[in-house]
Order: C-alpha cells, then sequence, then structure tokens
C-alpha cells in the first residue's frame, strides 16, 4: 500500500518541498530509507518504529520502503521523523488520517513517541506558501517560531499519538503569536555608552560607524576599553526593520539559536568569535556547509578583538565578504550561499607589549617585533576598514569626572536621523547604509565640493590612498554631511573623514 506526507527541508538558509512517500509491501520485514539520506535519517527507522510502537499503534510487519523526494537534494537531520511515522500510519486505512496530505509536517521523534525540536522550522514557513502549503504541524518549541510568519495554520505537536488522533478528529491544536507585539517588545540593553568614560573622539568614531554602517578599527594599549566601546556600539545602531529581524532569525533557526521564548531576532547581532577560529567557523564550510559567524552577524556586528591574533588566512577570507555582503561555498555537490552584510569592528594593540606610543609606559618591543606584529593584518584587509582610530588609556581625572557622559539613546537617535537620509536617497535600492552604496551612488551622492575636492587631491597624493581608499573616504564624508543634516559633502565632512582613518598608525616604523 502507499501512502505519502508533506515535510521540508533547508539547504543554507533556503527551504524546499520534500514528498515523503511511504511504500508497505507484503514480503519479509525490512525497514529502508532511499532519497539521500544522511546518517541521521537512516537512523530513524529505529526511532519511528519504537515511537509508534510506544503510541500505541501496530507497526507494519512487512517491507517498508521510505523515498524523500526529490532524490537528488541531500536530507539531513530529524525532522522527517514525524512525517514518516505519519505515512506508515497512514497505510492503515482504518486509521484514516483526514488532511495529512495538505498539511507540512516536521519533528524528531523520541522512543516514547513524544515529539522533540527540529532546526530550520523558520525558512521552511517562510516558504510554506510558495512551497504549496498554507498549513504547519511542528513540535511545540518549534510553533511560536513558525507562527511569526502570517498566513499560516501552525499546529503543535506533543507526541506521534496526539498528531494521530487530532488528525482523525480534526482537532490539532492551533497556535499563534502576535508577531508585530513580539517584535516591539524590545527589551533595553544592560550596556549604555554613558558607562564609558571619556574617549570623546572614540565615541564619535563609533557614532559615524553606526550611521553609515562603516567597518572600525580601533588601535590602542591594553585596558583602555576597547572592547567596551565595541559591545556598545549594537546599543547605538537603529532598530531592526521587520524584514531584517526575519532575514536574520531565519540563519538563527537553521543554526538551532532559537528557542520557543524567543523565536525571533528583534536585536542587531554582536558576534565576538575566539581568535583561535577557524576559517569555516568564521566563514562557514564542512562537507555539509553550515553558516559560520559572519552570517551568524547578518544586519549587525562582527567584533574581532586581539585582530593580530588571528590566524592570517583566516582573516583573508572575509575580504570578498566584505565587499559582496554574502559568501558562497562551493562544494562538489552544491554550492550554498549565506548572507553575510555586517559592520566589522576590529581592535588591536599597536605592538606585541601594548605600549607603543603610551607616554606613561615604555615599549619594550624592538622595531622588527613592531612590524612582524602588524604585518599579521594585511594591507588590503586594513584598506577595508573605513574609520581607524586611536584609543588612548584613559587617564584618571576622566574617570572620576562627576559630568554625566552621553547616552545611547541620545547618540542612537541621532543615527536613525542620518540612516533615514540614506533611506530617502536609496529610495528601495539594496541596503540604506552610505557603506553599501554603489560606485555610481558614489558618483551622484557624495561628490565633494569644490574645496573639499581640492582637499581629497592633496590628502591622496601625500597619503597614498587607494582607490578603494578614496572611495571609502567620500562615503565617510557623506555619512557625516548626513549627521549635520548637509546635503553636499563640504571641506569639514572630507577632513574629519581623512582624520579617521589615520593611515599613521597602521604604517611601519621607520
Amino acid at each position: 500500500m502507499l501512502s505519502s506526507a508533506i515535510s521540508g527541508g533547508v539547504l543554507g538558509v533556503d527551504a524546499f518541498r520534500v514528498d515523503v512517500e511511504v511504500d508497505v509491501a507484503r514480503a519479509l520485514p525490512a525497514f529502508s530509507v532511499v532519497g539521500l539520506p544522511d546518517n541521521a535519517v537512516k537512523e530513524s527507522k529505529d526511532r519511528v518504529k519504537a515511537a509508534i510502537k510506544n503510541s500505541g499503534h501496530a507497526f507494519p510487519p512487512h517491507r517498508i520502503t521510505v523515498n524523500l523526494a526529490p532524490a537528488d537534494v541531500k536530507k539531513e537531520g530529524a525532522a522527517y521523523d514525524l512525517p514518516m511515522a505519519l505515512a506508515i500510519l497512514a497505510t492503515d486505512r482504518t486509521l484514516r488520517l483526514e488532511g495529512l496530505d495538505r498539511v507540512l509536517v516536521l519533528g524528531e521523534l523520541s522512543l516514547d513517541g513524544s515529539v522533540r525540536p527540529v532546526r530550520g522550522v523558520l525558512p521552511i514557513a517562510s516558504e510554506a506558501l510558495r512551497l504549496g502549503v498554507s498549513a504547519l504541524c511542528v513540535p511545540r518549541d518549534n510553533a511560536a517560531e513558525a507562527a511569526v510568519v502570517p498566513g499560516l495554520e501552525v499546529f503543535a505537536a506533543d507526541t506521534l499519538g496526539q498528531v494521530v488522533e487530532g488528525l482523525q478528529r480534526g482537532s490539532l491544536e492551533r497556535v499563534t503569536v502576535d508577531a508585530e507585539a513580539l517584535f516591539a517588545a524590545r527589551h533595553a540593553s544592560a550596556e549604555d555608552l554613558s558607562e564609558v568614560r571619556g574617549q570623546g573622539h572614540v565615541k564619535r568614531a563609533l557614532e559615524v560607524a553606526a550611521a553609515g554602517g562603516h567597518n572600525l578599527l580601533m588601535v590602542g594599549p591594553p585596558g583602555s576599553g576597547k572592547t567596551m566601546l565595541a559591545r556598545r556600539l549594537a546599543t547605538i545602531l537603529p532598530a531592526m526593520q521587520w524584514e531584517e529581524a526575519l532575514e536574520t532569525s531565519r540563519i538563527y533557526s537553521v543554526t538551532g539559536l532559537t528557542d520557543g521564548a524567543h523565536p525571533l531576532v528583534v536585536h542587531r547581532p554582536f558576534r565576538s568569535p575566539h581568535h583561535t577560529i577557524s576559517d569555516a567557523g568564521l566563514i562557514g564550510g564542512g562537507s555539509s556547509p553550515r553558516c559560520g559567524e559572519i552570517s551568524l552577524a547578518h544586519n549587525g556586528v562582527l567584533f574581532l578583538d586581539e585582530l593580530p591574533e588571528f590566524k592570517k588566512h583566516v582573516l583573508e577570507v572575509l575580504r570578498q565578504p566584505l565587499e559582496d555582503g554574502r559568501v558562497t561555498i562551493a562544494r562538489a555537490a552544491n554550492s550554498i550561499t549565506f548572507p553575510a552584510r555586517f559592520m566589522l569592528v576590529g581592535a588591536m594593540n599597536p605592538c606585541p607589549c601594548g605600549y607603543h606610543g603610551d607616554p606613561l609606559h615604555p615599549c619594550t618591543c624592538m622595531p622588527a617585533e613592531i612590524r612582524r606584529y602588524r604585518g599579521k593584518v594585511s594591507g588590503p584587509l586594513l584598506d577595508r576598514f573605513d574609520l581607524h582610530v586611536e584609543v588612548p588609556a584613559v587617564r584618571y581625572r576622566e574617570m572620576v569626572d562627576p559630568v554625566a557622559e552621553e547616552s545611547s539613546a541620545a547618540v542612537r537617535g541621532r543615527v536613525a536621523y542620518a540612516r533615514e537620509a540614506q533611506s530617502r536617497r536609496s529610495r528601495g535600492s539594496r541596503g540604506n547604509c552610505n557603506a553599501q552604496l554603489s560606485p555610481a551612488a558614489v558618483r551622484r551622492y557624495c561628490a565633494p565640493e569644490a574645496d573639499a575636492g581640492v582637499v581629497l587631491q592633496h590628502a591622496m597624493d601625500r597619503l597614498g590612498l587607494s582607490a578603494r581608499a578614496y572611495t571609502r573616504t567620500l562615503k565617510v564624508a557623506r555619512t557625516l554631511a548626513d549627521l549635520d543634516g548637509g546635503d553636499r559633502v563640504g571641506r569639514r565632512h572630507v577632513l574629519e573623514a581623512l582624520q579617521f582613518r589615520c593611515p599613521a598608525l597602521l604604517d611601519s616604523l621607520g
């Protein structure tokens, strides 16, 4: 006898439909799964058999063949347990599982028949209507995640027996979520920019970086507050839009970082991987490619502390994603693209001992050691930082100054104002940050006034700026003009943008 159920899979962060087809033939007992299953899917036959028996149903003592179509796409994970069990039970016509052919089913089965949560529910739910279904039956812990997608009927599954009974009676438990309320209920961050004492010029750099989506490099001695400042960058970024939240949540769903209590990522991500991370951990990879830290930082901030301590080949793989806003991982079987549009923030010491240029701590490093240390970060990667800023040690009088520092909320208001101006200019084109402007848009919107152009020309001649540095300087100047509410890029905007590049900080001694 033949029966089928509908399920779904994820390739990268994109969903595809999977038809679970079951044939029960009168022959010696056997259970086989075909359709390019991985080990977790192959092992499902033992879980499915035990779950059916322990749920009080008879397991067919015949040859069972399960086909997962399309057969040319690899199926991964344990999410096919529940649809396989239901399709097997549907071969017994006395059970009459009505509506099984109209509901997309996902779920891992325990041996006792309970349903466990799975990864990747949100991408499948987001694509459900395109996949040809409007109803999903998912584990209860995943139900809120699926229910944030409008236009879907979402049913919660606790046990296999409950789902069978619900299909028989047409009484599956429906779950609804107020997605707008969930999205609006953003809690305030525990960190605030007002906690940072002094460092006014660095805070200005953070504001400019946030306003234009620019990459930022901070150079300073140990304990000067580089990490503290970087962590508060996320608190001055504008609030995520619904599309951004859904796009970021899809990535977190695939990696298993969402849960029933927090089904939607409503705050901009801040990722800070350790410097021992591999290139696959940073950009993604593996035999079955998974997304890396740069994708988890999508629409947020990727912070690399102690930048020269990262392996050089790991840092170099960042260069193309920084330009493209995505990363493509090619394997023999397929090629998968992950979104990766993020702000890169780096922090490093000026030398191995950390005190080069500090008036109070003598540097003990030899010139060759300093050159070798700085050489761990290549010139092409440094060129992709729009803002280079020195972070000096904080003095005692700044630490005890009773004057209140500006809060994140106040800075975020100015950042939001600048972003609104950029959004109006973009008119729905790719991205609304100055850092993402295309070459044509740079020529159109970032053209400096005559005296500002003369300053920029002298800077290029004297500092030897590359074409990329020239373009990025113009983008930063455009952001400074947006913060001022100006329509034109003036001389002072260009001068401040050039000051933020601070090329002398990273030049070799000599």
